[in-house]
């Protein structure tokens, strides 16, 4: 079988290296692997989604869907300090990765090996996913309705899809599920959009 960085438990060898990044106007250093999503740099669309992110008016935790090694909700983490912040992955090498990141980049998240929201208990006042196009838009899909299901009302689901991976039927369907949905910003082919449950 192909693994993937969705694979529970990725068998490709390790190699963790370090890289560094400036994210909402902040210095952080990841260490990543083999085996996990960007591995080399974190990706556009995660950036773009990092710096695009607005606190939602609502109190309550954030959720980070899908956080492989770590940069949306550690760079969340710490811009919103007073927000409680969990972070899920269902690959266990990159859940080991954001709990060593989130420590030397000075956050205190939970770090939780799940499948999607299997183990996800609570509610949030924002969940943020860059989610695991390669795994199909199936998987993609169910990701946008459990997230309707674990906001608190007046909660936000902020998520990254390019164009040509699906965006526009991304957006049918966030529509769909939501109250409101906005594209709140378009870059380089890149939607990040989002969707708010009233």
């Amino acid at each position: 079988m192909t693994e993937h960085y969705y694979s529970e438990h990725p068998h490709v060898k390790s190699n963790p290296h370090s890289l560094s990044a400036t994210l909402r106007q902040r210095n952080f250093v990841f260490t990543t692997d083999a085996g996990v999503f960007s591995k080399n740099a974190i990706d556009f669309g995660s950036a773009l989604l990092i710096e695009t992110f607005c606190e939602p008016q609502i109190s309550g935790a954030f959720l980070d869907m899908g956080c492989g090694y770590g940069p949306i909700g550690i760079a969340l983490a710490k811009t919103f300090p007073e927000r409680d912040m969990l972070m899920v992955d269902i690959n266990e090498r990159a859940v080991v990765l954001a709990a060593k990141n989130a420590q030397e980049n000075q956050v205190h998240p939970v770090v939780l090996q799940s499948s999607l929201f299997e183990k996800v208990t609570g509610d949030f006042a924002a969940i943020v996913t860059n989610p695991p196009i390669r795994a199909g838009k199936q998987v993609v899909h169910q990701i946008f309705r459990d997230a309707h299901r674990f906001l608190k009302h007046g909660g936000e689901l902020w998520t990254v899809i390019q164009k040509k991976q699906g965006a526009p039927s991304a957006l049918k369907m966030l529509q769909a599920l939501f109250d409101r949905v906005d594209v709140a910003a378009k870059k380089k082919g890149y939607y990040i959009l989002c969707a708010r449950k009233d």
